[in-house]
């Protein structure tokens, strides 16, 4: 009997941590990957499994098929967001392949934020936000200006740059901040504009909301849908949540399918976002969602749980803590799900464990991506698993028989503990040791990562955020109200769909 083979599309972290999950089936899959990088922790597993790796842009529809075509896989698994985008999905489905991952009109949930926020809206989705989208740089430049505390973001999923909160903390700086909130908003309009034709709108100006941020990944067949564990990201480039935002810096999860800060109730609701959003989805599109889908989640002290924003596919580095979580079969969960059979799949995870991820990037990251490209790295994979943690190489290349970094985040280091999250972080910070560049370029990473001051920090503005937003929903306080230039006051009432012009 032939091996089951899976062709995996993409060569990140991500990837690397599918790759992984997917090589403990006990299908014993043969595992081929196409992808424009050499990543060498999935280099390793095709070659182990009988399998292959193939150069091709994942983002090319004609590439990801004509090695479909070679291989003839029982399962295609996309990986990344922009493969979605471009069609590689419909293409490969259009040819009578099994795939896991959304149609390109479905992936719009990530894609266009507007879309996001305006099905919200029209279901009546909970923990949605008030926002407002804009494609004239000018108009959205005076709207931000006039907001006050917002967040602005590009319209487009731009992998998570661009996006700026400004918040008025002070009255004497308040007029600085408006005007810097403008100056932004109309250059970041400008340069969507420029980069991205194949949304309608450039910009998206969503209210400022504050609170404990946590991730929910599920996988769906578009009728069933399973959750897996919630995992914190941890997007800022410095400790304790400080510069610019990246891709994430690293991610904790455990001791089960919820971290300390959040509660069973919370998880379930976070759940009946999800559930609402893939039900929405195929009123508004008359098409199933099949893939893994995601919510950036909020606890906030209006709505309790609160949409930031979707993804159409697995976190990285969230992805990357299932290593050391998931007991069933992981392969057997996306096959059952692109098959449409989930409700029969049983999903069983290690309940007593605390798992950190660290993500390790040259400096220059994320905004002198320039400067942080072409340096050589060192792994000691050996010192590391001896430490029982898990290697994902990320933004990498091996060409010549040497590592390379690519300007993005370089690689993760995964730990896991029964003892607790300090204790799985100092594996981590053990392991970040036998990471090095031959050429003595500075890596950087978040050692605060799972360290208990961080946890209790999480604890303090949940419980407050929870006193809030069970207070406001007990006495019913769900109506508030914006200005918009031009047009005034208008009422937005969290009970139903719509804004109401005064």
């Amino acid at each position: 009997m032939s091996k089951f083979r899976v062709l995996i599309v993409g060569g990140g972290a991500r990837e690397h941590a599918l790759t992984l999950l997917v090589s403990k089936s006990r299908l014993e899959p043969r595992i081929f990957v196409v992808s424009s990088n050499i990543n060498p922790g999935i280099l390793r597993l095709c070659k182990s499994s009988g399998g292959k790796y193939l150069r091709g842009k994942p983002t090319n529809p004609e590439d990801v098929l004509k090695a479909a075509k070679e291989i003839s896989p029982d399962l295609i698994i996309i990986g990344p967001e922009e493969p979605l985008f471009s069609r590689v999905t419909d293409v490969l489905r259009n040819d009578g392949f099994v795939v896991f991952g959304p149609s390109s009109r479905t992936s719009l949930i990530e894609k266009d934020k507007g879309f996001a926020r305006n099905l919200m809206w029209k279901y009546k989705i909970p923990g949605r936000l008030r926002y407002k989208t804009f494609t004239d740089p000018e108009e959205a430049a005076e709207y931000a200006k006039a907001s006050g505390d917002s967040v602005v973001k590009p319209a487009r999923q731009a992998g998570g740059r661009g996006v700026r909160v400004f918040g008025e903390t002070a009255e004497h700086l308040s007029r600085i901040a408006r005007e810097a909130a403008a100056t932004y908003t109309k250059r970041l309009a400008e340069m969507i504009m420029r980069k991205y034709k194949d949304i309608e709108s450039s910009i998206i100006v969503e209210e400022r909301v504050e609170g404990v941020e946590y991730t929910l990944m599920t996988v769906t067949d578009g009728n069933t849908l399973i959750s897996l564990p919630v995992v914190e990201d941890h997007p800022h480039l410095y400790p304790w949540d400080l510069g610019p935002e990246t891709g994430g810096m690293g991610s904790i999860s455990g001791p089960s399918f919820v971290l300390p800060f959040i509660t069973e109730e919370e998880f379930k609701e976070s759940t009946k976002i999800v559930k609402m959003t893939i039900k929405s989805l195929l009123n508004e599109l008359k098409e199933k969602y099949v893939g893994a889908i995601s919510g950036q989640m909020m606890l906030t002290s209006f709505w309790g749980p609160t949409l930031i924003e979707y993804y159409a596919r697995f976190g990285d580095p969230e992805i990357g803590n299932l290593l050391f979580m998931i007991k069933s079969d992981f392969l057997e969960l996306l096959d059952s799900a692109a098959r449409g059979k989930l409700s029969s799949y049983k999903l069983e995870i290690n309940d007593n464990i605390y798992v950190v991820n660290k993500a390790i990037a040259p400096e220059g990251y994320p905004l002198e991506r320039e400067k942080a490209k072409g340096h050589p790295i060192s792994v000691n994979e050996g010192e590391i698993r001896k430490l029982g943690c898990e290697i994902l190489y990320g933004g990498v290349n091996l060409v010549d028989g040497e590592l390379l970094t690519t300007g993005s985040r370089a690689l993760e280091i995964v730990c896991s503990s029964e003892k607790g999250f300090e204790d799985a972080s100092a594996l981590a910070e053990k392991a970040i040791n036998y990471v090095s560049t031959y050429d003595g370029y500075r890596l950087i990473h978040r050692w605060d990562i799972g360290a208990h001051s961080h946890i209790k920090i999480r604890l303090r503005k949940a419980r407050l955020a929870r006193l809030a937003y069970t207070r406001r929903r007990a006495k019913g306080l769900l109506m508030v109200y914006d200005w918009i230039p031009g047009k005034g006051l208008v009422f937005f009432d969290y009970s139903s769909s719509k804004s109401l012009s005064s």
